[in-house]
Protein backbone atom coordinates (compact mmCIF):
# COMPACT_ATOMS: atom_id res chain seq x y z
CA UNK A 1 0.00 0.00 0.00
CA UNK A 2 1.07 3.55 -0.63
CA UNK A 3 1.33 6.54 1.33
CA UNK A 4 2.41 9.76 0.80
CA UNK A 5 3.76 12.30 4.00
CA UNK A 6 2.93 15.98 4.06
CA UNK A 7 6.39 17.68 3.79
CA UNK A 8 7.21 19.48 7.03
CA UNK A 9 10.45 21.34 6.34
CA UNK A 10 11.18 22.48 2.92
CA UNK A 11 14.87 23.12 0.97
CA UNK A 12 16.84 26.21 -0.49
CA UNK A 13 16.84 27.67 -3.66
CA UNK A 14 13.20 27.87 -5.34
CA UNK A 15 12.29 31.80 -6.26
CA UNK A 16 15.09 32.68 -3.11
CA UNK A 17 12.30 31.29 -0.59
CA UNK A 18 13.25 30.45 3.20
CA UNK A 19 15.22 27.62 3.57
CA UNK A 20 12.82 26.60 5.91
CA UNK A 21 9.87 25.99 3.10
CA UNK A 22 11.82 24.33 0.50
CA UNK A 23 13.88 21.46 2.44
CA UNK A 24 13.24 17.97 1.34
CA UNK A 25 10.08 19.15 0.32
CA UNK A 26 10.05 16.13 -2.31
CA UNK A 27 11.68 13.79 -0.71
CA UNK A 28 9.48 14.07 2.28
CA UNK A 29 7.24 11.42 0.76
CA UNK A 30 7.50 7.80 1.80
CA UNK A 31 6.80 4.83 -0.89
CA UNK A 32 5.89 2.21 1.41
CA UNK A 33 3.81 2.49 4.62
CA UNK A 34 4.17 0.07 7.61
CA UNK A 35 1.19 -0.25 9.46
CA UNK A 36 2.70 -2.52 11.76
CA UNK A 37 5.43 0.88 13.14
CA UNK A 38 2.35 3.03 12.69
CA UNK A 39 -0.54 1.91 14.76
CA UNK A 40 -3.16 5.02 14.08
CA UNK A 41 -5.69 4.97 11.71
CA UNK A 42 -4.79 6.88 8.50
CA UNK A 43 -7.24 8.85 6.46
CA UNK A 44 -7.51 7.35 3.08
CA UNK A 45 -7.63 9.66 -0.03
CA UNK A 46 -9.44 7.81 -3.33
CA UNK A 47 -8.50 8.14 -7.02
CA UNK A 48 -8.66 6.02 -9.67
CA UNK A 49 -6.06 3.75 -10.80
CA UNK A 50 -4.60 3.45 -14.18
CA UNK A 51 -3.69 6.20 -16.83
CA UNK A 52 -3.01 9.54 -14.34
CA UNK A 53 -3.73 12.74 -15.00
CA UNK A 54 -2.49 16.33 -13.59
CA UNK A 55 -5.64 17.12 -12.26
CA UNK A 56 -5.89 14.17 -9.23
CA UNK A 57 -2.10 14.53 -8.80
CA UNK A 58 -2.45 17.94 -7.84
CA UNK A 59 -5.88 17.23 -6.36
CA UNK A 60 -4.05 14.47 -3.42
CA UNK A 61 -1.11 16.83 -3.28
CA UNK A 62 -3.11 19.89 -2.11
CA UNK A 63 -5.31 17.42 0.62
CA UNK A 64 -1.69 15.94 2.15
CA UNK A 65 -1.07 19.97 2.75
CA UNK A 66 -4.06 19.63 5.22
CA UNK A 67 -3.20 18.36 8.59
CA UNK A 68 -6.35 16.09 8.43
CA UNK A 69 -5.13 14.41 5.31
CA UNK A 70 -1.02 14.43 5.81
CA UNK A 71 -0.89 11.13 6.71
CA UNK A 72 -3.24 9.67 4.30
CA UNK A 73 -3.02 6.12 2.12
CA UNK A 74 -3.34 7.15 -1.26
CA UNK A 75 -5.78 4.52 -2.70
CA UNK A 76 -5.40 4.15 -6.21
CA UNK A 77 -8.64 2.11 -7.81
CA UNK A 78 -12.01 2.47 -9.73
CA UNK A 79 -13.36 -0.59 -7.61
CA UNK A 80 -16.59 0.79 -5.80
CA UNK A 81 -16.03 -0.80 -2.91
CA UNK A 82 -12.70 0.20 -2.12
CA UNK A 83 -13.80 3.79 -2.46
CA UNK A 84 -16.32 3.31 -0.46
CA UNK A 85 -13.94 3.06 2.49
CA UNK A 86 -11.86 6.00 1.53
CA UNK A 87 -12.59 9.12 3.66
CA UNK A 88 -12.37 11.45 0.65
CA UNK A 89 -12.63 10.87 -3.55
CA UNK A 90 -11.11 13.01 -6.37
CA UNK A 91 -11.49 12.13 -10.14
CA UNK A 92 -13.66 8.80 -9.53
CA UNK A 93 -16.97 7.71 -8.39
CA UNK A 94 -19.26 9.45 -10.15
CA UNK A 95 -19.91 11.77 -7.37
CA UNK A 96 -19.72 15.15 -6.50
CA UNK A 97 -21.09 15.70 -2.99
CA UNK A 98 -18.92 17.55 -0.80
CA UNK A 99 -20.44 16.52 2.68
CA UNK A 100 -20.08 13.49 1.48
CA UNK A 101 -16.49 14.15 0.30
CA UNK A 102 -16.96 12.64 -3.03
CA UNK A 103 -15.25 15.31 -5.81
CA UNK A 104 -15.83 13.59 -9.33
CA UNK A 105 -16.68 15.91 -12.58
CA UNK A 106 -17.18 13.43 -14.87
CA UNK A 107 -20.71 13.40 -14.33
CA UNK A 108 -22.96 13.90 -17.74
CA UNK A 109 -24.77 17.23 -15.84
CA UNK A 110 -21.38 18.62 -13.93
CA UNK A 111 -21.25 22.27 -14.72
CA UNK A 112 -19.29 23.78 -11.29
CA UNK A 113 -17.31 26.62 -12.42
CA UNK A 114 -15.08 28.25 -9.31
CA UNK A 115 -17.69 30.82 -9.53
CA UNK A 116 -21.19 28.74 -9.27
CA UNK A 117 -19.23 27.35 -5.57
CA UNK A 118 -18.32 31.20 -4.49
CA UNK A 119 -20.34 33.14 -6.41
CA UNK A 120 -19.72 35.42 -3.53
CA UNK A 121 -15.92 35.81 -4.47
CA UNK A 122 -16.21 36.02 -8.27
CA UNK A 123 -18.53 35.88 -10.80
CA UNK A 124 -16.82 35.80 -14.15
CA UNK A 125 -15.09 32.40 -14.08
CA UNK A 126 -16.82 29.82 -17.40
CA UNK A 127 -14.38 26.50 -16.98
CA UNK A 128 -15.39 23.85 -15.33
CA UNK A 129 -13.42 22.45 -12.57
CA UNK A 130 -11.39 19.19 -12.70
CA UNK A 131 -10.50 17.74 -9.50
CA UNK A 132 -7.78 19.92 -8.67
CA UNK A 133 -10.19 22.47 -9.32
CA UNK A 134 -12.56 21.26 -6.75
CA UNK A 135 -10.45 20.44 -4.30
CA UNK A 136 -9.24 23.79 -4.70
CA UNK A 137 -12.55 25.61 -4.38
CA UNK A 138 -13.51 24.15 -1.31
CA UNK A 139 -10.03 23.61 0.47
CA UNK A 140 -7.97 26.25 -1.30
CA UNK A 141 -8.31 28.97 1.61
CA UNK A 142 -7.29 26.10 4.11
CA UNK A 143 -4.46 24.74 1.74
CA UNK A 144 -3.16 28.44 1.32
CA UNK A 145 -2.42 28.75 4.96
CA UNK A 146 -1.24 26.05 5.84
CA UNK A 147 1.69 26.75 3.56
CA UNK A 148 2.20 30.44 4.71
CA UNK A 149 2.49 28.71 8.07
CA UNK A 150 5.74 27.46 6.75
CA UNK A 151 7.10 30.87 5.30
CA UNK A 152 6.18 33.03 8.61
CA UNK A 153 3.94 34.28 5.97
CA UNK A 154 0.53 36.35 7.54
CA UNK A 155 -1.86 37.10 5.64
CA UNK A 156 -4.90 39.36 5.78
CA UNK A 157 -8.16 38.61 4.83
CA UNK A 158 -8.16 40.76 1.81
CA UNK A 159 -4.38 39.30 1.01
CA UNK A 160 -5.91 36.13 1.23
CA UNK A 161 -8.85 36.54 -0.66
CA UNK A 162 -6.58 37.57 -3.10
CA UNK A 163 -3.85 35.37 -3.30
CA UNK A 164 -6.79 32.22 -3.60
CA UNK A 165 -7.74 33.95 -6.87
CA UNK A 166 -4.29 34.87 -8.12
CA UNK A 167 -3.62 31.33 -7.50
CA UNK A 168 -6.73 30.07 -9.59
CA UNK A 169 -6.24 32.62 -12.32
CA UNK A 170 -2.46 31.77 -12.46
CA UNK A 171 -2.24 27.98 -12.03
CA UNK A 172 -5.37 25.65 -11.07
CA UNK A 173 -7.69 27.18 -14.36
CA UNK A 174 -4.96 25.92 -17.03
CA UNK A 175 -5.21 22.66 -15.33
CA UNK A 176 -9.11 22.76 -15.06
CA UNK A 177 -9.30 24.07 -19.04
CA UNK A 178 -6.53 20.86 -20.54
CA UNK A 179 -8.39 18.17 -18.32
CA UNK A 180 -11.83 19.32 -19.41
CA UNK A 181 -10.97 20.05 -22.92
CA UNK A 182 -11.64 23.07 -23.46
CA UNK A 183 -11.01 23.92 -26.88
CA UNK A 184 -8.71 26.93 -28.93
CA UNK A 185 -10.95 29.48 -30.51
CA UNK A 186 -9.23 31.07 -33.50
CA UNK A 187 -5.91 31.10 -31.75
CA UNK A 188 -7.88 32.09 -28.62
CA UNK A 189 -7.88 30.37 -24.93
CA UNK A 190 -10.80 31.45 -22.08
CA UNK A 191 -7.67 30.88 -20.02
CA UNK A 192 -4.01 31.22 -19.53
CA UNK A 193 -1.69 28.74 -20.31
CA UNK A 194 1.93 29.51 -18.43
CA UNK A 195 3.29 25.99 -16.85
CA UNK A 196 2.53 23.14 -19.61
CA UNK A 197 1.95 20.95 -16.04
CA UNK A 198 -0.56 18.75 -17.82
CA UNK A 199 1.60 17.82 -20.89
CA UNK A 200 4.36 17.28 -18.55
CA UNK A 201 2.24 15.34 -16.20
CA UNK A 202 1.04 13.43 -19.22
CA UNK A 203 4.46 11.78 -20.22
CA UNK A 204 5.33 10.61 -16.58
CA UNK A 205 3.10 7.55 -17.56
CA UNK A 206 4.24 4.39 -18.90
CA UNK A 207 4.91 4.53 -23.37
CA UNK A 208 2.50 2.23 -24.88
CA UNK A 209 5.42 0.05 -25.92
CA UNK A 210 7.50 0.05 -22.07
CA UNK A 211 9.03 -2.17 -20.78
CA UNK A 212 9.99 -0.63 -17.23
CA UNK A 213 9.08 -2.31 -14.35
CA UNK A 214 8.61 0.88 -12.42
CA UNK A 215 4.73 0.46 -11.16
CA UNK A 216 2.20 2.93 -12.04
CA UNK A 217 1.43 3.72 -8.25
CA UNK A 218 5.24 5.21 -7.79
CA UNK A 219 5.42 6.91 -11.34
CA UNK A 220 1.99 8.59 -9.61
CA UNK A 221 4.14 9.56 -7.01
CA UNK A 222 6.53 11.37 -9.01
CA UNK A 223 3.21 13.31 -10.45
CA UNK A 224 2.17 14.29 -7.15
CA UNK A 225 5.58 15.60 -6.48
CA UNK A 226 5.95 17.46 -9.48
CA UNK A 227 2.60 19.19 -9.53
CA UNK A 228 3.15 19.58 -6.14
CA UNK A 229 6.65 21.60 -6.43
CA UNK A 230 5.35 23.54 -8.95
CA UNK A 231 2.17 24.56 -7.20
CA UNK A 232 4.18 25.54 -3.85
CA UNK A 233 6.43 27.87 -5.91
CA UNK A 234 3.51 29.36 -7.44
CA UNK A 235 2.06 30.02 -3.80
CA UNK A 236 4.79 31.88 -2.62
CA UNK A 237 5.91 33.61 -5.79
CA UNK A 238 2.52 34.89 -5.33
CA UNK A 239 2.55 35.65 -1.47
CA UNK A 240 6.19 37.30 -1.42
CA UNK A 241 6.58 38.73 -4.91
CA UNK A 242 3.15 39.01 -6.03
CA UNK A 243 1.15 40.43 -3.33
CA UNK A 244 3.81 43.06 -2.02
CA UNK A 245 3.75 44.40 -5.51
CA UNK A 246 0.26 45.26 -5.29
CA UNK A 247 0.43 46.69 -2.10
CA UNK A 248 2.88 49.16 -3.37
CA UNK A 249 0.29 50.05 -6.45
CA UNK A 250 -2.62 49.88 -4.17
CA UNK A 251 -1.36 52.50 -2.00
CA UNK A 252 -0.23 54.82 -5.11
CA UNK A 253 -3.21 54.82 -6.72
CA UNK A 254 -5.46 55.77 -3.35
CA UNK A 255 -2.43 58.66 -2.74
CA UNK A 256 -2.65 59.62 -6.35
CA UNK A 257 -4.71 62.65 -5.69
CA UNK A 258 -2.32 63.88 -3.39
CA UNK A 259 0.66 63.35 -5.78
CA UNK A 260 -0.94 65.42 -8.28
CA UNK A 261 -4.42 66.78 -8.01
CA UNK A 262 -5.37 65.93 -11.21
CA UNK A 263 -5.72 62.30 -10.28
CA UNK A 264 -4.10 60.84 -13.39
CA UNK A 265 -0.25 60.65 -12.39
CA UNK A 266 0.44 57.74 -10.08
CA UNK A 267 4.21 57.62 -8.47
CA UNK A 268 5.42 54.24 -6.77
CA UNK A 269 7.16 54.04 -3.83
CA UNK A 270 9.49 51.38 -5.01
CA UNK A 271 9.98 50.17 -9.10
CA UNK A 272 8.38 46.72 -9.08
CA UNK A 273 5.87 45.07 -11.74
CA UNK A 274 2.91 46.99 -12.13
CA UNK A 275 1.08 46.98 -15.31
CA UNK A 276 -1.48 44.04 -14.39
CA UNK A 277 -2.29 45.04 -10.64
CA UNK A 278 -2.95 48.54 -11.65
CA UNK A 279 -5.43 47.55 -14.50
CA UNK A 280 -7.06 45.04 -12.00
CA UNK A 281 -7.00 47.49 -9.09
CA UNK A 282 -8.32 49.82 -11.51
CA UNK A 283 -11.78 47.78 -12.19
CA UNK A 284 -12.26 46.76 -8.35
CA UNK A 285 -12.15 50.32 -7.52
CA UNK A 286 -14.44 51.86 -10.34
CA UNK A 287 -11.75 54.16 -12.07
CA UNK A 288 -11.27 52.49 -15.15
CA UNK A 289 -8.73 54.45 -17.79
CA UNK A 290 -8.84 57.11 -15.33
CA UNK A 291 -4.92 57.38 -14.67
CA UNK A 292 -2.49 57.91 -17.38
CA UNK A 293 1.15 57.83 -16.18
CA UNK A 294 3.30 55.83 -14.07
CA UNK A 295 6.44 57.84 -12.55
CA UNK A 296 8.75 55.77 -10.53
CA UNK A 297 13.09 56.15 -9.85
CA UNK A 298 14.97 53.46 -11.77
CA UNK A 299 18.18 51.32 -10.62
CA UNK A 300 20.62 54.19 -11.83
CA UNK A 301 18.88 56.69 -9.82
CA UNK A 302 17.05 58.66 -12.26
CA UNK A 303 13.04 58.63 -13.18
CA UNK A 304 11.22 57.23 -15.39
CA UNK A 305 7.36 58.09 -16.31
CA UNK A 306 5.46 55.71 -18.39
CA UNK A 307 2.30 55.47 -20.31
CA UNK A 308 -0.65 53.30 -18.88
CA UNK A 309 -1.47 50.35 -22.05
CA UNK A 310 -5.38 50.07 -22.47
CA UNK A 311 -4.41 46.09 -21.43
CA UNK A 312 -1.94 44.21 -19.97
CA UNK A 313 -0.06 42.62 -23.06
CA UNK A 314 -0.62 45.89 -25.60
CA UNK A 315 1.44 48.45 -27.06
CA UNK A 316 -1.19 50.72 -27.41
CA UNK A 317 -1.23 53.45 -24.48
CA UNK A 318 -3.88 55.39 -23.17
CA UNK A 319 -1.90 58.64 -23.64
CA UNK A 320 1.49 58.70 -25.35
CA UNK A 321 4.19 61.30 -24.09
CA UNK A 322 3.99 64.45 -26.22
CA UNK A 323 4.54 63.92 -30.13
CA UNK A 324 7.20 66.59 -30.53
CA UNK A 325 9.55 65.09 -27.96
CA UNK A 326 9.52 61.37 -29.28
CA UNK A 327 12.65 60.20 -30.10
CA UNK A 328 14.69 63.17 -28.92
CA UNK A 329 17.41 63.12 -25.80
CA UNK A 330 19.24 64.41 -23.62
CA UNK A 331 19.88 69.09 -23.98
CA UNK A 332 17.58 68.72 -27.53
CA UNK A 333 14.52 67.29 -25.42
CA UNK A 334 14.60 69.39 -22.86
CA UNK A 335 14.69 72.57 -24.78
CA UNK A 336 11.80 71.63 -27.10
CA UNK A 337 10.01 70.45 -23.73
CA UNK A 338 11.03 73.40 -21.92
CA UNK A 339 11.46 71.01 -19.00
CA UNK A 340 15.07 70.74 -17.23
CA UNK A 341 17.11 67.29 -17.01
CA UNK A 342 15.13 65.29 -19.60
CA UNK A 343 17.01 61.98 -20.68
CA UNK A 344 14.81 60.38 -23.53
CA UNK A 345 11.58 60.07 -24.86
CA UNK A 346 10.65 56.64 -26.59
CA UNK A 347 10.34 57.19 -30.70
CA UNK A 348 6.50 55.62 -29.91
CA UNK A 349 6.36 57.58 -26.65
CA UNK A 350 5.10 55.24 -24.22
CA UNK A 351 8.28 55.55 -21.81
CA UNK A 352 10.78 58.93 -21.04
CA UNK A 353 13.35 59.58 -18.06
CA UNK A 354 14.18 62.61 -16.40
CA UNK A 355 16.99 63.16 -13.90
CA UNK A 356 14.86 64.25 -11.16
CA UNK A 357 11.19 63.55 -9.98
CA UNK A 358 9.59 66.84 -10.16
CA UNK A 359 11.22 66.43 -13.86
CA UNK A 360 9.33 63.67 -14.55
CA UNK A 361 5.87 64.90 -13.39
CA UNK A 362 6.24 67.79 -15.32
CA UNK A 363 6.51 65.75 -18.60
CA UNK A 364 3.46 63.83 -17.65
CA UNK A 365 1.35 66.89 -16.75
CA UNK A 366 2.56 68.62 -19.73
CA UNK A 367 1.21 66.01 -22.24
CA UNK A 368 -2.22 65.79 -20.41
CA UNK A 369 -2.82 69.21 -20.57
CA UNK A 370 -1.44 68.97 -24.28
CA UNK A 371 -3.73 66.22 -25.27
CA UNK A 372 -3.17 62.70 -27.00
CA UNK A 373 -0.89 62.77 -29.44
CA UNK A 374 -1.34 59.06 -31.36
CA UNK A 375 1.85 57.07 -33.18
Amino acid sequence: MFKFVRMATFSENVLSIPAKLVENIWNGFNTMANDSLSPRVLKRIGTHDGIFHCDEALACFMLKQLPEYEDAEIIRTRDPNVLGTCDIVVDVGHIYDPKLKRFDHHQRDFEHTLSTIHPEMIKNKTITLSSAGLIYAHYGMEILSEIFKNIDFVATTECLKCLYLGVYDGFIEEIDAIDNGVPLVDGITPYKISTHLSARVSKLNPAWNSTSQEKSDELFLKAMALTGREFIEKVVELATIWWPGREIVKTAILNRFNYHTSGEVIKLERRCPWQMHLLALEKEMGIDGEIKFVIFEDASGSWRIQAIPIAPDSFICRLFLHLDWRGLRDEQLSKVANIDGCIFVHSSGFIGGNNTEDGALKMGIATIKAGFYPI
